[in-house]
């Protein structure tokens, strides 16, 4: 039965209730989720039902509906019968993230800018006009606001590349890794992400796709690189404090 079929049949105010659930359940996912990428909820957290509901302010079955969308995201994982808990975070994870990130990607790229058009190159514009107001300098305070401006400004580097699975893949890895992007931007560098950004975008808009995935894989790589560095310096980056 369709979802138009369904509103037709159901009474309003069922229709109504079926259509706040699912909002509240959106709430308690994006909530949980932010938490979970910004460090809030950390790694290896066991993640009770009873005390998550007076947090979110939600029910048990709403919270286990988002617990379920975050397991498939790999952000939480399933104890069997004990419940959920937070995904751990690991350097391996992360090198293991961030090789498939640039075998995939950088090739999506290559096949994005081949098949580019005029409009293309006007949306990929937009968004790199729209991060660079957060990265002039990039401020850990906007790093939200700045994630979802990254994300934009990947997914319109992306959008002509003519296969909806390697986007799909790209989608899921992305988001695991904007857990250690949240790390990487509160530590101090000599990193400039604007200008790894410029090199990327001014490589795409000429059309030079070798160029551009070497800088993209250079940009790929620089925050596992910061990271694994500051590890290794003795300062343990995951278990910082990120209320």
């Amino acid at each position: 039965m369709t979802k138009k079929t369904l509103n037709n049949v159901l009474p309003e105010t069922v229709t109504s209730n079926v259509t706040g659930y699912r909002t509240l359940i959106e709430r308690a996912y994006e909530e949980l989720r932010e938490d979970i990428v910004n460090g809030k909820l950390a790694p290896g957290t066991k993640l009770l039902i009873e005390h998550l509901k007076d947090r979110y302010q939600v029910g048990a079955g709403t919270l286990r509906e988002a617990l379920t969308r975050l397991l498939s995201d790999a952000l939480v994982i399933a104890e069997g019968q004990r419940g959920f808990k937070v995904a751990p975070i690991t350097t391996e994870e992360l090198v293991d993230i961030t090789q498939l990130r640039v075998t995939i990607e950088t090739q999506a790229l290559r096949d994005s800018i081949r098949q580019g058009d005029a409009q293309w190159r006007k949306q990929l514009k937009q968004s790199y006009e729209i991060i660079s107001q957060f990265e002039q300098p990039l401020h850990p305070a906007q790093a939200k606001e700045w994630e979802q401006a990254n994300t934009n400004f990947h997914t319109a580097l992306l959008a002509a590349c003519t296969s909806p699975w390697t986007l799909r893949v790209l989608h899921q890895l992305t988001q695991n890794g904007e857990r250690y992007r949240r790390y990487a931007i509160g530590l101090q560098s000599e990193r400039d992400v604007h200008s790894e950004h410029e090199l990327i975008f001014n490589a795409a808009m000429e059309g030079n796709e070798a160029r551009a995935a070497l800088a993209l894989e250079a940009h790929i790589r620089a925050t596992p690189e910061l990271l694994i560095k500051t590890i290794q310096n003795g300062v343990n980056v995951f278990h910082q404090n990120h209320n």
